[in-house]
């Protein structure tokens, strides 16, 4: 089974090409060169969209605009490839890499977190030796070092929510249509209308 994944919520946009759990390609840009990524990793791999078996899509928590494109992508290939599709928390994504307690940047001086759910760094009360990964850990790192946490350096590959993580993560595969992002709280827009 070839299966395409990406991830856009965070301020890195992922993408991984994989055949029966092997990753045949990655690519890490930004949100905008989601497309041009995922061509790029078919063609290293020698493949083209038809031979996609299914599509995996990471749903956030993260940036409400960056997350929108991912899965508008997600159901675009979809619908012309007709192929079906799993959603994956981005959370849940960084935090399977072994004992990581996963991040996000929320903007706004907050944080998203398991649960999930948006709290100011300061809230958080990590035991000691907590390995924290995620822009949100990088951006706040000396919030999470106060605490006693662990926070690889800035460019540790932790930081990434690698679509691949993604990938291994998904199990049910069903329409992608239904499939819909993790909004922890109102887009900007609509906050500001409240």
């Amino acid at each position: 089974m070839l299966v395409l994944a990406f991830d856009t919520a965070t301020d890195l946009a992922t993408s991984a090409l994989l055949e029966d759990g092997h990753v045949l390609g990655e690519r890490v840009g930004i949100a905008r060169s989601l497309l041009d990524d995922v061509h790029g990793v078919l063609l290293e791999a020698g493949r083209t969209p038809d031979d996609i078996s299914a599509l995996v899509v990471g749903t956030g928590p993260g940036s409400f605009t960056s997350t929108r494109i991912g899965l508008a992508v997600a159901r675009g290939l979809a619908l012309a490839l007709d192929v079906p599709g799993a959603g994956v928390s981005t959370l849940a994504a960084l935090g399977s890499q072994a004992g990581a307690f996963p991040i996000v940047d929320a903007r706004r001086g907050e944080v998203f977190v398991s649960g999930p759910r948006a709290v100011a760094p300061d809230e958080l009360g990590l035991v000691a030796g907590t390995l924290c990964v995620g822009n949100g850990a990088v951006r706040y790192r000396s919030t999470f070092e106060r605490m006693g946490a662990v926070v690889p350096p800035d460019d540790d590959g932790r930081h990434v929510p690698h679509a691949r993580l993604h990938a291994a993560l998904a199990r049910a595969f069903g329409p992608v249509d239904a499939i819909e992002p993790l909004y922890v709280r109102l887009p900007d827009a609509e906050a500001s209308l409240a």
